[in-house]
């Protein structure tokens, strides 16, 4: 019995929509524009206690789209994520909350994104792939280098 209550644990608790908004400031008139486009789109990833053993972590994604210096349209989306991890050693959860939390959060953030679009009257915008493994190695390096702080916010174009 002692035996599993040192088992580790890692269990989604929920998933969930956090926040959403969706702008078009410049609406009626931008939309009559025939120019394509340009996309932004910036991902960012947060994580935070909720309780002992319990961590909520969230995936942000921005898409700013403008016409010229005009923006068409604005949407941020911000999917999270009650994970429960007990007896799992510190090395292992950093890279837990970090690679294998946003990787179960991201697909529904991606269907999000492109919903909202489509809902607003636009093309939908599909959010590309993300190797959030890759992610994390990157930030441990740029952690380790000499007078370097660690970031967990990246853009993608």
């Amino acid at each position: 019995m002692a035996d599993q209550d040192n088992a580790p644990v890692f269990q989604i608790q929920r998933m969930y929509l956090k926040d959403l908004s969706l702008e078009q400031p410049n609406s009626p008139q931008i939309l009559l524009e025939q120019t394509q486009p340009q996309v932004d789109i910036s991902l960012g990833m947060s994580a935070e206690p909720v309780a002992e053993g319990i961590v909520e972590v969230c995936v942000t994604a921005t898409v700013t789209t403008k016409v010229a210096d005009k923006v068409l349209f604005l949407v941020e989306a911000k999917q999270a994520g009650i994970f429960e991890m007990r007896n799992i050693p510190e090395e292992q959860a950093q890279g837990i909350v970090s690679v294998v939390c946003p990787q179960m959060i991201y697909p529904y953030l991606r269907a999000i994104v492109s919903d909202v679009c489509t809902r607003a009257g636009f093309p939908p915008i599909l959010l590309t792939e993300v190797n959030f493994q890759a992610m994390f190695e990157a930030q441990q390096a740029q952690a380790a280098a000499p007078g370097n702080g660690s970031s967990i916010i990246t853009s993608a174009n």
